[in-house]
Order: structure tokens, then sequence, then C-alpha cells
């Protein structure tokens, strides 16, 4: 067994999980309003307020097979990427995008076409936050897309007629976290078990524009959801997710996700560099 063997192996006996707080949204009764360039509407703003909550958090490294789609809303799974430097916009898009279209495909169910459309970097140091698409990690439990959102993108990446015949049919959302450093050692990703948020703690979250409103869900606390992470993953590893769907027969519709503090963190951790990516997926 390689080295990166050995630390998965290890990784997957030695904790059984970490206690960690979540930021939670508090549910006012009125969905929560930002503004991103619109400074004269700001007075209108409706800023969420959140609250910390102790959770548990499970290794899943102890049985990662048990994780699909259609059961958890997620997976985890091996991949090898040729990508050398994910900075590098055009080999994210040449290299990347078509890695992550098989990989979706791989995992998404019986797909007839699988579209990425749009990716994230993130990153804990400044000077690369210059980069329009690189963003700190998002420490709030949340869920990218909603029942208005997800249908309007779909006509914002497909010509008027064929979206609508598009949005006839059964789509999803799916994305994909993969860490770009050599490993996630800070700010890990913690992904909920979509089996157990009840339907209900879906605060819608609109990020207004002048040209366009965006909105995703922010999840309130319930006692009943279970979390899940994966430590120290690698390069070679990724998360594969589902954040929308809209036939509720074919498992979990939605799943949340945020970054945490983990216990475990040495004080000398490497910051935390990691690529999501965004793709359509019809059935």
């Amino acid at each position: 067994m390689n080295t990166e063997g050995v630390l998965r192996s290890a990784l997957a006996t030695d904790l059984d999980y970490v206690e960690a707080e979540l930021d939670y949204i508090v549910d006012d009764g009125i969905p929560a309003v930002r503004y991103l360039d619109w400074p004269e509407m700001e007075h209108l703003a409706h800023k969420p307020a959140y609250a910390k909550h102790r959770v548990r958090i499970h290794n899943g490294r102890a049985d990662p097979a048990q994780f699909t789609l259609p059961s958890h809303g997620f997976a985890f799974v091996d991949q090898h990427t040729k990508v050398r430097d994910f900075y590098d916009e055009d080999e994210v898009r040449s290299v990347y995008y078509p890695e992550t279209k098989a990989l979706i495909e791989a995992h998404g169910g019986s797909a007839k076409r699988v579209l990425v459309f749009d990716h994230t970097l993130r990153s804990a140091q400044q000077a690369r936050q210059q980069d329009s698409r690189v963003r700190k990690a998002v420490y709030s439990v949340h869920n990218d897309y909603t029942e208005r959102s997800a249908p309007q993108r779909v006509r914002d990446f497909l010509p008027e007629e064929e979206a609508e015949v598009a949005l006839n049919r059964r789509f999803a959302i799916i994305q994909t976290w993969r860490s770009i450093a050599p490993s996630v050692e800070r700010d890990p990703l913690a992904l909920c078990d979509g089996r157990t948020i009840p339907e209900e703690g879906f605060i819608r979250y609109e990020r207004r524009y002048r040209s366009r409103t965006g909105e995703t869900y922010h999840i309130s606390y319930n006692p009943a959801h279970r979390w899940f992470w994966f430590p120290r993953m690698t390069r070679n590893e990724a998360l594969v997710f589902k954040v929308f769907d809209t036939d509720a027969s074919e498992g979990v519709r939605f799943t949340a996700h945020t970054a945490f503090d983990s216990p475990n963190t040495p004080l000398d951790a490497a910051i935390r560099e990691s690529i999501e990516m965004r793709a359509l997926v019809f059935y």
C-alpha cells in the first residue's frame, strides 16, 4: 500500500466522529436578501442571523461505499485528475470540465446529457481572491439551488425553446468538490445525509444584482440532521453531490453542506484550497 493509501486506511479507523459547531440560519419567517452591486437598494436588504449548533460529524471513510446520490445525496470517489494547475482557467476548462462531465455521468444515474456550466475556486490567500473566481470557504449550512433558481439555470444556458422542453422533463443539478492542494488539512467540507433533512427549514437567500437575482437555500437547525466528512481528502479524491432534482422518486432531492472548523486541525495546518464544479443533468 502506498503512502496515500496508508494515510486513508488510518483515517478510516482513528476517528469515528468529531464534534464541531456549524452555523445554521435563524428562521425569522422572512427570506434573506442581499444587494451585491446595487448600493442604492441596500436599505431594503434583510441580512440573515445565524446560530451555532454543536453537532456530531461522522467519519465517512469508515464505510465510503455506502454513499450514493439516490441514498444520501452524495458520493465519495477516487478519481485521478490530469490538471496540473487549477488556477489556470484555460486548463480547467479544457481538462477538468471533461473530467467532471465523465465523473457525473458515472455517478448521476442514467443521464442523457450532462452540461458542466460553472466552477468556483476557494482559497484563504487574499492574493488569490483578487481573481473573481476565487472565494473564501462558506461557513453556513446551505444548499446551492432552490425551486426557483434551479430552473432559471436551465434558461440561462439553453436556448429558449430547448430550455422549455428540458423543463418539462426530469433534470438535476449535480456538483463536485475536490482539493486542489495535496490534501485538505483545515476547513474540510461537511455534508448532511439528505434523508435526514425534513421538508422544512429551507430558508430562501436572495442575492440581488442589477442584472439578475440568484437564490440559495440556507438551512435552519434540526437535531435529525446527520453529518459526514472525509478527513484529509487528497487531490485525487472527489465528492459528487446533488443540490437539486425535480423527481422526488429518485431519492434525495437536496443536500446541505458547509465548511467547518475541525477540532483536530493542527496549528500549522496548510490552508484549504478547493474547486467546486456545477452541472445541469438531463434525463
